[in-house]
């Protein structure tokens, strides 16, 4: 076997290996839960567990004594359900809609002004949007409750509907991006206006990407717990109406995990077990549609003049623009409203001490070392992650068969991984990477466990953009004699570079927004500056949660929240110049050209 050859080879079973990683994932992780839930499954009862509606656990119970509590989580499912629901009905049609208003409608002016607010809303805590429920929403919505107090179903859907709105607009509008103009320009040539070719040839085809933004989304949703806490008044009851006291299943258990006994902490991992199998049903439902929709999309034909009807009687080119219009306003008011409420709040309570000061414990607060290791766990994640799900994107991609049983494995695990709840991850990285790493927290142990919650993402993203890659490129390149692996390097990835840009902002946001897998992880208390990966921790958004739960540092959390949207879009913007340059690179842009360009003779959209 010739060198080449057994290059090609041997790349090929290292991007396999990547992909198998993501399978390798999911098993360890439904493995560690299993294994530490079967005793309290044996102790309690499988069914009485799951469709028990009461749940008053008692903290002396063991495995070897007679049960005093009751554990029943049916209440808790049934809130779950609901919740996510919601947001989806909220965060997915607003997002979906605003997506096609900032791709096919939005003046040029302010279409890279409207993305980057999306990309800054990505990056957002979940800590900082239950605030702002907990603070603006919750006394609005009082005003229509019998209770007073707002909290329910409709608070909750409407805080995680704007949590999923970023992860939705932005893998939708990659998606729709990706679309070849060809459809849109057959669709005029049939006779469609702009609307009619946008709603019925653009946004079919680029059906399979707006459903993984919503899986991702879903996922979001469900793994959610810090915001859900401040706005869903956390009883546990049915959810009846829009508003009254309700909780979910994370909820749970990250409220009963500091004090839990033998037999309800068995009780609390077995609810991410309920969880994880809720999230099964959801991808293999949601699995099958996708399929479907493949399949339809072989026999789909742009006949316009049997449609023209349709579009007469329900006016599409109109009621489609002008809800898209909506939307995108609404999306952009919200959003607004959750700047502007933390930086009012915020910014009066910057100071000298609170950003650049020394860390005491019984003294002054300062958020330096919270910078420090946040910054350093974005870093490493990224390192880990990045490499990882592009080479699993690439042998999806390139290497695989469309619907090969290894290629739905795979995505059946990609699937899975973005619906697992980041308080699950965060008891993963508690036994086995605390564990592996000398036994306590560590910012190594937390970049470890958020890399792997980081994969799904920068899987799809990058997935997408490289289908978006013209097939011509790939077969000039081969024409001329470059392999398949020179192809991809010098080729592929980099016509792809765009969108993995994308994947990168979106992974960034995830990391800083995050807080509960790094609480188990890295550390729960604000500490002094870290000295390394090995010390332990605690990023900004904990350091928020701690701050505003104390109760005596509210105006410092206000201040810690308005530094962290400072972080967010300045890693944005910087994503945004890498972005913009490297699109002039390939393009190939001349100093001709650049000329023309600057000059006006050669317009952006050319």
């Amino acid at each position: 076997m010739d060198r080449s050859k057994l290059k090609e080879k041997a790349y090929k079973v290292l991007f396999a290996a990547t992909a198998i990683l993501c399978i390798i994932a999911v098993i360890a992780i439904f493995a560690f839960l299993i294994a530490e839930s079967v005793p309290a499954f044996r102790k309690i009862g499988f069914f009485e567990f799951v469709l028990g509606s009461d749940w008053k656990p008692a903290s002396s119970d063991i495995y070897d004594a007679p049960l005093s509590g009751r554990y029943g989580v049916f209440k808790m499912i049934v809130g779950t359900l609901v919740a996510t629901c919601g947001s989806v009905l909220f965060g997915g049609v607003l997002g979906f809609f605003t997506a096609v208003f900032i791709s096919k409608f939005c003046p040029k002016r302010i279409k890279r002004m409207f993305t980057a607010v999306i990309h800054l809303l990505a990056g957002i805590p979940s800590v900082i949007f239950g605030f702002f429920g907990m603070k603006v929403l919750l006394p609005i919505l009082g005003v229509f409750s019998s209770n007073g107090s707002g909290s329910g179903v409709l608070a909750v859907s409407l805080v995680l509907g704007l949590m999923i709105l970023p992860t939705v607009v932005t893998l939708s509008k990659t998606s729709i991006d990706a679309v070849p103009q060809s459809y849109y320009e057959g669709a005029r040539a049939l006779g469609a206006t702009h609307e009619q070719a946008v709603f019925t040839a653009v946004v079919p085809a680029a059906k399979s990407g707006i459903i993984a933004s919503l899986i991702l989304g879903v996922g979001r949703s469900i793994g959610e717990t810090m915001a859900v806490i401040m706005v869903a008044g956390n009883k546990v009851n049915y959810p009846r109406g829009l508003f009254g006291s309700f909780r979910v299943l994370t909820a749970n258990i990250v409220m009963e995990m500091g004090y839990a006994g033998e037999v309800q902490l068995g009780a609390l991992i077995a609810t991410g077990v309920v969880l994880l199998i809720f999230i099964l049903a959801v991808n293999v439902l949601l699995g099958l549609i996708t399929g479907k929709n493949k399949r339809d999309k072989s026999r789909r034909k742009l006949d316009f003049a049997a449609a023209e009807q349709f579009f007469y009687k329900i006016k599409i080119e109109r009621v489609g623009k002008v809800f898209s219009v909506v939307c995108a306003s609404i999306a952009a008011v919200a959003l607004a409203s959750i700047i502007g409420f933390v930086t009012i709040k915020g910014v009066p309570h910057l100071s000298v001490q609170l950003l650049f000061g020394k860390y005491e414990m019984a003294g002054a607060i300062s958020i330096l070392p919270s910078i420090a290791a946040t910054l350093m766990t974005v870093i490493l994640s990224l390192v880990i992650a990045v490499p990882i799900g592009v080479a699993t994107a690439v042998f999806l991609n390139e290497y695989t068969k469309k619907n090969s049983k290894i290629v739905r494995v795979i995505r059946s695990a990609i699937d899975i991984l973005s619906g697992i709840p980041s308080i699950v991850y965060a008891l993963f990285g508690m036994v086995t990477f605390v564990a592996f790493f000398g036994r306590k927290t560590s910012i190594l142990a937390g970049s470890f466990t958020i890399a792997i919650m980081l994969l799904p993402t920068v899987v799809r993203s990058t997935e997408e953009s490289l289908r978006s890659v013209s097939d011509g490129l790939r077969e000039g390149s081969l024409a001329l004699g470059a392999g398949k692996v020179r192809t991809i390097f010098k080729i592929v990835l980099p016509s792809a570079l765009p969108g993995i840009m994308s994947a990168i902002i979106l992974a960034m946001g995830r990391v800083v927004s995050e807080s509960a897998p790094f609480m188990y992880t890295m550390g729960s208390t604000i500490m002094p500056m870290p000295n390394g990966y090995g010390s332990s921790g605690t990023t900004l958004a904990v350091a928020l949660y701690k701050l505003a739960g104390e109760g005596r540092y509210t105006n410092e959390a206000y201040a810690t929240a308005f530094v962290l949207l400072v972080i967010v879009l300045t890693l944005n913007l910087l994503a945004s110049l890498i972005e913009k340059k490297l699109n002039k690179k390939l393009q190939g842009e001349t100093g001709v050209v650049k000329a023309k360009r600057k000059s006006g003779k050669i317009k952006e959209s050319d």
